[in-house]
């Protein structure tokens, strides 16, 4: 299992890799959502997180998505160009988010915790989506219909 450090002067945190689902920018901070439904703002910007990701032997699992967004590739499971939406989910998710977990909350002010689907939504511009699609279609693994 990778971890990913996070330090600040009066903070260290680690986290498993598999676990963050998306970063959010929000202005000089960012929003990292955890696989268990937790969000911790932290005082970077997006660029901090997209470096660092960079470094990790599992980078490839992180796509920049625009420029408010960087998303866990495992986890993507609707890039809908219509709607404007990405849906997150998948095994490690639900089961996480299946739970009463009282810590559980919606991940930012445009995203929404279905707790029926056990699902991610976060709207996203048009443009940023369609490289996202692009990106997804052109990675290995998978069949495409």
């Amino acid at each position: 299992m990778e971890w990913f450090r996070i330090r600040t002067s009066t903070l260290l945190m680690r986290v498993a890799v598999d676990e963050i689902v998306y970063v959010k920018a929000d202005g000089n901070y960012c929003d990292l959502v955890l696989i268990n439904g937790r969000t911790r703002k932290l005082t970077f910007q997006l660029h901090h997180f997209e470096d660092n990701f960079k470094l990790l032997k599992s980078a490839d699992m992180f796509i920049r998505v625009g420029r408010s967004l960087i998303v866990n590739r495992q986890y993507v499971q609707v890039v809908d160009l219509i709607d404007q939406t990405i849906t997150f989910g998948g095994k490690h998710l639900t089961r996480e988010l299946r739970t009463d977990n009282p810590h559980a909350h919606r991940p930012d002010r445009n995203a929404e915790v279905s707790a029926g689907r056990d699902i991610y939504v976060v709207k996203v511009s048009r443009d940023a989506l369609k490289q996202l699609k692009e990106q997804l279609e052109n990675m290995r693994g998978g069949e495409t219909l």
